[in-house]
């Protein structure tokens, strides 16, 4: 739990940093915009900026690993999509988001190079946190994944379905592993 505490921390710091120079950069308005064309009211999508150029890392990126590109956070963490979710809408509650935890943010997500802006939204879970999702697939990162690079989660069957790593064109990745002499980036 200290774990997530301290990652909640520095992500929300990074956030915070990375809103603040969108938000100098723009003119301060914010016009709500909201895409309005879902039939599902009850998830919520949130436009994305740009990453600001500041020195803080990005929420999402792009790292290229034994499975090829893939979206990672900031920390270099594999991120993972969940089969038995629907458009915007977790489905990983409970005891599969404790092995699971699901990439959320307490601001808007920033997208880093590689990574297609528009892809790039919130949804809010069923406990009211903001998700993040990448073309409409909620993001995951997996317990088992404790360094940069891991790639433990991916084709993995659990909790009814299956979890792949998700690329930066918003698809997910089925391809066997690329030969790159022992994993990670």
């Amino acid at each position: 739990m200290t774990r997530h505490t301290r990652t909640a921390a520095a992500l929300a710091s990074a956030l915070l940093i990375a809103t603040a120079a969108a938000g100098c950069s723009n003119g301060g308005g914010d016009n709500g915009s909201a895409s309005g064309t879902d039939s599902d009211v009850s998830s919520r999508e949130v436009d994305v900026l740009p990453a600001a150029s500041s020195s803080s890392a990005p929420a999402v990126d792009v790292k290229n690993g034994k499975f090829g590109k893939m979206l990672v956070d900031e920390k270099g963490m594999t991120l993972y999509e969940f089969d038995k979710d629907t458009k915007n809408k977790s489905m990983c509650n409970g005891s599969c988001a404790t092995a699971w935890p699901p990439f959320t943010v307490k601001s808007t997500p920033a997208a880093g190079s590689g990574v297609k802006s528009n892809l790039l939204k919130t949804t809010k879970r069923d406990d009211g946190s903001e998700q993040v999702t990448y073309n409409g697939r909620p993001l995951y990162r997996f317990e088992a994944d404790k360094k940069a690079g891991d790639v433990n989660g991916q084709d993995v069957n659990a909790f009814g379905a299956k979890w792949f790593i998700m690329n930066p064109e918003g698809k997910k990745v089925t391809t066997q592993p690329q030969n790159n002499n022992g994993g990670g980036y």
